[in-house]
């Protein structure tokens, strides 16, 4: 696994290690990664409704933690334009985290939600024949 990857893996087990992490190819971590960052805005978002502010921080921290993973993996030697582009939408959307756990506003964490789930659609579609070939991720192992 490559230098890029294995960073995400890091920034993954930081925020809390599920099965198959250890095991997983650079394309499921991935995708574990978006998952992990999803998981985590919906728990902060119950926090903001409960009012407990020590787990909508904790929580919103742990996804800034996941997006800069997501930010890790780029290449943007190879990506060009594309990693470019998906580096500015993840430094937006570590942003963005802050503004919502600042103002523990969830509508900012609905945002931030919809953001990663059209990527991680778009990433989950790219077919296997195809995804060594993705230069905008470090996906190779």
């Amino acid at each position: 696994m490559n230098m890029a990857a294995n960073q995400a893996m890091t920034a993954y087990k930081k925020v809390g290690t599920h099965v198959g992490a250890d095991t997983a190819d650079p394309h499921q971590l991935i995708t574990m990664l978006f998952d992990g960052a999803l998981e985590r805005i919906a728990i902060a978002k119950g926090a903001i409704e409960r009012g407990d502010i020590p787990q909508k921080g904790q929580r919103i921290g742990q996804t800034i933690a996941i997006v800069d993973g997501l930010r890790a993996s780029l290449n943007k030697e190879a990506g060009g334009e594309l990693a470019e582009n998906l580096d500015n939408l993840y430094a937006y959307m570590q942003q963005r985290l802050l503004e919502a756990n600042l103002h523990s506003d969830g509508a900012i964490l609905d945002e931030v939600s919809s953001l990663i789930r059209e990527i991680k659609t778009a990433w989950v579609a790219i077919p296997a024949e195809v995804r060594r070939s993705v230069p905008a991720m470090e996906i190779a192992q």
